[in-house]
């Protein structure tokens, strides 16, 4: 890739493609509803989270095309003596550009984030479908300390 990758928080413009790269894989195809217009949900979704001081949706640029996503949440906890956490969410690259560096951009940048809020410990997850993103992940300096247990209401 020619130009830099950029980081910056998303705006409503982005929201189709944001969408967009959600719905392009096999487990998001089955659960995103990618569609013109979009439903009024993400919308509605998109303004929860850019109104919350604790919710960050970032956007990866390449030469003004958005090309990844990802959400970080910073949450306080009672444990750990009160202290913060970041939990990252819904990342994704485009396919067009996967493998090359816009995974590994964003979350080093998500850590850097984490650091600077003065959060104790990062956190994600990854659908144990997902062999290649446990390995991205782990690669990145991240461990399956805990077993994740998730309820669909």
């Amino acid at each position: 890739m020619k130009e830099e990758i950029t980081l910056r928080k998303a705006t409503e413009q982005d929201l189709d493609r944001i969408v967009e790269m959600l719905a392009d894989d096999v487990l998001g195809s089955k659960r995103e509803c990618y569609q013109h217009p979009l439903p009024s949900s993400y919308t509605e979704a998109f303004k929860a989270i850019t109104s919350d001081p604790n919710n960050e949706l970032i956007v990866a640029c390449y030469a003004n095309e958005v090309i990844g996503v990802q959400q970080i949440t910073f949450t306080p906890y009672i444990t750990h003596q009160g202290g913060w956490r970041a939990t990252i969410e819904g990342v994704r690259t485009s396919s067009s550009v996967r493998g090359k560096g816009v995974g590994t951009k964003l979350i080093e940048w998500a850590i850097q984030r984490a650091k600077a809020r003065g959060c104790h410990l990062i956190q994600l997850t990854t659908d144990k479908k997902r062999d290649d993103a446990l390995r991205f992940y782990e690669h990145l300096g991240f461990s399956a300390t805990h077993e994740g247990l998730k309820m669909k209401l």
